[in-house]
This record gives C-alpha cells, structure tokens and sequence, in this order.
C-alpha cells in the first residue's frame, strides 16, 4: 500500500542477531508497516563497528557507519534505534537523540536498569517518545499492559520468570535429575547459554529486568541497585529432588511486591532468586527457555504473561512494534506515556521481605538433637512447618521447611545453626514461594 505521507526515517544501532532480524522484517512487512502506520519506514543508516562483516544479502552495505553518534545527530533521522546493549556509549547516543525530540526504541535492559531515570529525564525535556518493551521479556507484551493497560488499577505483586537461560537449566534438572553443570553444558550446546554466562545464572540479567517491572508497576524509580540478588549456581540435584518430595518444582524468580515495611509505611520489595514453588502455581509449568511473568491487581486479580523471552526473532517483534508506536505518534503529533514515577515509594531491604526458608541439615544422630534445633528456630522467632528427617548416623539428614518470617529472621536463624556442634553442615537453604 502506497502512503503519499513522508516516510519515517530510522536509524539502527547495531546489526547483530537482533539487528539482523529488525532489518528482515522491516523489509518482508514493508506493505502491512506502511498500511498500518499511514506513513512508509525508511532505514537511513546502520552504525556497527564492523561494517564488513557478512550480514545477509538484504542489507544494503551501504547504509553502514561506524559513527554511531553522527547517525544519530543526522537531520534526516526521526527515530532511533538501539540494540547494543551496555551502559556507554548507548548512553550517550540515546541521551542525544532524546534530547534532539527524536524518538528512541531501545531493548537495553541493562541501561534503562542502571540508569533508566536520565533517559526518561531527556525524554521529558526534549518532548520525544522513549520505547523499551523488548528490554524485558522478548516478543512477549508485558510492559505495555503495565505502562498503558493496567494505568488505572493498582498492582500490588508481579512475579516471574525473566531468563530463558536459567529457565532451561532447572527445567532440564527437574526433568532428567541432572546436576547444575551437566544441565548448564547441555543449554551451551544448545545456544541458550552464552560463552560466559555470568550474568544469567548469577541472576543480574534477572535483576535487570525485575528493576523495569517494579518501576512500572509501582510508579516508583526502581534501579538494578535496589534489588536484592542472589544466583542459582548453588542449585543442587539433591535440591530439586526434595522439592519435588515436596510437591514443587524450582524457578530463578524475580519477585517484586508492594506494601508495608516494618514501621507499616508503603514501600517496595524486589528480589531475584532461586525458590520452590508448588507444581499447582501457573509459573511451576513454564519449560524450556520460555518466560513467564505472572501480575496481581487490586482490580484485575491475577494475569499472567507467557511466551518466548529472548532470540533475534522475538525481541525483534517487540522493537518492531515499538518501532509502529512511534512512527504513529510522530505522523499525529502525539506522545507515548510518560514516565510515571509520582508514588515514590522507599525500596524496602530484604531483611524485611517476609518469606519462607527449606533448609537442608547434615545431623548428628542423636537425642535432643531436633529439640536443640528447634530452639534456635524458636530463639529468632521463626515458626517451624514441617519438619523431615532421613537417614541414621553418620547421614542423617534434617529438611525443615518454615513459616513465613522476616527473611533477617531466617538468615539469623541459618547462621546460628552454623554454630551448633551437632549440625556438621548446612547442605542447602532455599526460599519457598506460594502455597507449599
């Protein structure tokens, strides 16, 4: 379809595996783009750093630079686009392009996690239109609905499962019984992990994300900082065997709730970390590299989110269709959604966070041995709710799953435990989530 409107004029930061893919379908959906924009899309320049290296048939060489901030600088550029990734120097092209009144789509959740507040800021200032929903969960649309759907009710929990990568690896654990390494070398072969992965199954990717979710959530700026973090190289095989004694599976969780701190003021908990949850919650059936994030609304009630959260062709759909949004908004002289960030609400430490501990002790075998335990239990006021034991003597084995309690409580409680003669080792401290 033919638009006798002027095109909207793009560039691209970056032509790697996402890159690639934008280019693609910028070029296989040109006719639909058109009809539903009103107005045709015209890449004017690609900035890469290596203009020679081969990237299909369908790019015209000629669109590459290696000056990203001329690109961005150039008159003839009405929205950028950003799929770099890092802190600098995308930071400075986007601050630039904002600051010019152009618009920007990037997928950089790291950031818009450190420093999301400068880009909204010189989005503000420059009157432009800042989209990131490929920053957090692939060609899934979740922060849309967050941003724009849910604008009017109160959301008060969001809870998911935001890493492909460490998804694959528990997913693989619970299904096969392998160790941690095994599953990890299986998901290298496979591409789902990178070289070094690091930042997945340390959990900061994850934490990333969870920082965007709860600022949008919670209309509070919420940075990767504020989050508490924790990986899940510790995972064992003997860990996801008594989950599933339990009933339970385990997922890499980012967890972000909103509502009283211990003086009863409103404020904002967000954590990453590895925890059972029982096979019944919607999250327990998420395999593979998929994602999943599931919300809690006053009003709404409970939403969930699911599809594939990572790979060239779906973020490239989410840029995609970012991309639509600001090409419609510039054609009709409107504006995306600013930031909303008046509730302010303080970050609340995880030592206030209320949650509940499996924890797996080697044991003497001997009397008073549950009663001494359970003192310490007592001493830091934590409620015990099941208690297991396995084995005699030498393997004896206590698995003590609690009530919930301020995680300060729980961590005291581990700690103490450490002291006793009578527990030889601590094997293993999970937190638990939903209704086990």
């Amino acid at each position: 379809m033919s638009s006798d409107k002027p095109a909207v004029r793009l560039a691209l930061l970056g032509c790697g595996t996402v890159g690639t893919e934008v280019v693609r379908l910028l070029h296989e959906q040109a006719e639909d783009l058109t009809a539903r924009i009103g107005a045709p899309l015209e890449l004017v320049g690609i900035a890469v750093r290596r203009p020679g290296r081969q990237r299909g048939s369908a790019i015209d060489p000629a669109l590459f630079t290696t000056d990203a901030l001329g690109l961005v600088k150039r008159d003839d550029v009405d929205v950028v686009i950003e799929v770099v990734g890092g802190i600098e120097p995308a930071r400075g092209w986007l601050i630039e392009a904002l600051s010019a009144g152009k618009s920007v789509v990037t997928a950089n959740k790291a950031l818009l996690a450190e420093d999301g507040a400068t880009l909204h800021d010189a989005a503000a200032e420059g009157g432009a239109d800042l989209y990131f929903e490929a920053a957090v969960a692939g060609a899934i649309p979740l922060l849309r609905p967050l941003r724009e759907s849910l604008h009017g009710d109160r959301v008060t929990r969001v809870t998911g499962i935001v890493n492909g990568t460490t998804n694959y690896i528990l997913s693989s654990m619970d299904a096969t019984g392998a160790g941690f390494g095994e599953a990890l070398d299986e998901a290298t072969e496979l591409g789902y992990a990178e070289a070094d992965p690091t930042a997945d199954v340390e959990g900061f990717d994850a934490a990333a994300k969870a920082a965007i979710l709860a600022s949008l959530a919670f209309h509070t700026r919420v940075t990767a900082a504020d989050v508490f973090r924790e990986g899940m190289t510790g995972v064992t095989a003997a860990d996801v065997a008594s989950a599933k004694e339990m009933g339970c599976t385990i997922k890499l969780l980012c967890i972000a709730q909103r509502g009283p701190d211990s003086s009863g003021s409103e404020s904002v908990s967000v954590r990453v970390h590895p925890a059972m949850i029982p096979r019944s919650h919607p999250l327990a059936g998420v395999g593979d590299a998929f994602n999943a994030v599931f919300v809690e609304a006053e009003a709404a009630g409970q939403l969930m989110f699911y599809g594939r959260g990572a790979g060239g062709t779906p973020t490239a759909s989410a840029v995609l269709g970012d991309i639509v949004a600001a090409a419609r908004n510039r054609l009709s002289g409107t504006r995306a959604p600013s930031e909303s960030s008046y509730a302010q609400l303080p970050i609340r430490p995880i030592g206030e966070a209320v949650t509940r501990y499996h924890i797996s002790l080697d044991v003497a075998d001997r009397q008073g041995v549950l009663a001494t335990v359970a003192g310490v239990f007592a001493k830091h006021e934590v409620s015990i709710a099941t208690v297991r034991q396995s084995g005699r003597e030498e393997d004896a084995t206590l698995v003590i799953v609690t009530h919930g309690a301020p995680d300060a409580n729980l961590a005291a409680t581990v700690e103490d435990l450490r002291s006793l003669d009578i527990v030889r080792s601590i094997a293993s401290v999970l937190r638990v989530e939903g209704g086990v």
